[in-house]
């Protein structure tokens, strides 16, 4: 069993920059792909990226350049580092782990509980 907790979302201004981290527990954190998501009211879970248990990344067309995925295997951590923030980007964030492999569906086995990020005009 994996827990994922979500910290780091506020309120920004257009423009600016906020980045999320997800920590989980258990011990085999380094075989798993991390995955971000993002749902905004009234409209579907999108995939935002993600990053491999190697470390390869994949990204959404809305946040290619905007947004970097990494991760701390010493710390069991994946980030979401947000730049030059737009106001569809507000959301609740979801970061998700599945085993190796990445997939831009929400096909995931776990689930942290979102963080909600705001980015006003």
């Amino acid at each position: 069993q994996v827990q994922l907790v979500e910290s780091g979302g506020g309120l920004v201004q257009t423009g600016g920059s906020l980045r999320l981290s997800c920590a989980a527990s258990g011990r085999t954190f380094s075989n798993y792909a991390m995955g971000w998501f993002r749902q905004a009211p009234g409209k579907e879970r999108e995939f935002v990226g993600a990053i491999n248990w190697s470390g390869g990344t994949a990204y959404a067309d809305p946040v290619k350049g905007r947004f970097t995925i990494s991760r701390d295997n010493a710390k069991n951590t994946v980030y979401l580092q947000m730049n030059s923030l737009k106001p569809e980007d507000t959301a609740v964030y979801y970061c998700a782990g599945r085993h190796r492999y990445y997939r831009s569906s929400p096909d995931y086995d776990y689930w942290g509980q979102g963080t909600q990020v705001t980015v006003s005009s």
